[in-house]
C-alpha cells in the first residue's frame, strides 16, 4: 500500500523529524571524555607526583629522563603521542566526538550546518586517523611496559607485597590490554580482511584468532570506556599517594 511521501526539513545544525531526545546520548560523552581530556593534560604537563615506591603512573611509563638531564619539561610529554594517538584515531572514539565536539553530525538522521563542505578524512588534519593501524602497534609496546609496570608494583623493597595501588594497576593493565586487543585494526589483521579461512596460510589458527578478537571487538565501546576510567583512576590513586593527600594501604 503506497503511503505519502515524506518531505525532511531542509538540512541545518539539528534539523530532524525524530522525536526522541536524541541529543542525550552527547552528554555523557561530553562530560567524560571532555573532562578526562582536561585532567590528562594537566597531569601531563604537572610533571610531578607520578612515582611512588614500585608504583609508577601509567601517563608517565615509560619513564624517560625524570631528573630532567636533557629534558627540561615534563616526562610525560615525550611519549604523549603514543597513548593519544591510538585512542585519537580509534574508530569507535572517532564516532563519539565527531558527534559531541564537531556536531559531524550530532546524530543519526540529524542535521549538520548548510554550509559545511563534507571532505571525510582526505585533508588535514582528519587524514592523519589512517595512521591508525601504526598506532595500534605503537599501542603495543607500551602494553609491554605497562605490564612490566605492574610486575614491579608487586616488588615492595626487594620482597613480594600487594597493596591497594598494585590492585589498581592491575586492573587497568587488563582492561587496557583488553581494549587494545579489540581494536579494529587487529580483527583486520587477524582475518577480517579474507573472505575464505581455509584458503588462506595458517586457516585454523587465524579463524581461532579472528573469532577471539571478534568477541572483544564486539564489547569494544565499553572496553573504550571502562579503560579510560581506569587509566585514569590510576594515575589520580598514584597521585594523590605520591602527594601524601592518602596512605597506600598495604595488604600483603
Amino acid at each position: 500500500m503506497a503511503g505519502s511521501p515524506t518531505f525532511l526539513p531542509e538540512s541545518r545544525l539539528g534539523s530532524t523529524l525524530r522525536r526522541d531526545a536524541w541529543w542525550v546520548e552527547l552528554l555523557p560523552v561530553i562530560i567524560l571524555l571532555g573532562g578526562f581530556g582536561i585532567y590528562a593534560t594537566l597531569r601531563a604537563f604537572e610533571g610531578a607526583y607520578f612515582e611512588w615506591g614500585p608504583y609508577l603512573s601509567p601517563f608517565y611509563s615509560p619513564l624517560i629522563d625524570p631528573q630532567h638531564h636533557w629534558w627540561k619539561f615534563s616526562p610525560a610529554l615525550l611519549i604523549l603521542a603514543g597513548p593519544l594517538g591510538f585512542r585519537a584515531t580509534c574508530y569507535y572514539y572517532r564516532k563519539a566526538y565527531y558527534r559531541a565536539f564537531f556536531l559531524d553530525p550530532p546524530a543519526c538522521a540529524v542535521g549538520e550546518p548548510s554550509n559545511r563542505k563534507y571532505k571525510g578524512e582526505t585533508a588535514f588534519p582528519f587524514v592523519l586517523q589512517n595512521l591508525h593501524r601504526y598506532f595500534f602497534y605503537l599501542a603495543l609496546v607500551f602494553l609491554g611496559f605497562l605490564w612490566y609496570d605492574v610486575v614491579l608494583a608487586y616488588n615492595f623493597d626487594g620482597h613480594f607485597g600487594i597493596g591497594l595501588g598494585t590492585l589498581v594497576m592491575s586492573v587497568n593493565i587488563v582492561m587496557l590490554t583488553l581494549y587494545t586487543f579489540s581494536c579494529h585494526s587487529l580483527r583486520h589483521l587477524a582475518g577480517g580482511k579474507l573472505d575464505c579461512f581455509s584458503c588462506a596460510s595458517f586457516g585454523k589458527s587465524r579463524f581461532a584468532a579472528w573469532r577471539g578478537v571478534s568477541f572483544l571487538n564486539d564489547r569494544h565501546m565499553a572496553l573504550a570506556w571502562t579503560s579510560l576510567i581506569t587509566v585514569g583512576l590510576t594515575d589520580f590513586y598514584i597521585r594523590m599517594v605520591a602527594s601524601g593527600a592518602i596512605h597506600d594501604l598495604r595488604l600483603l
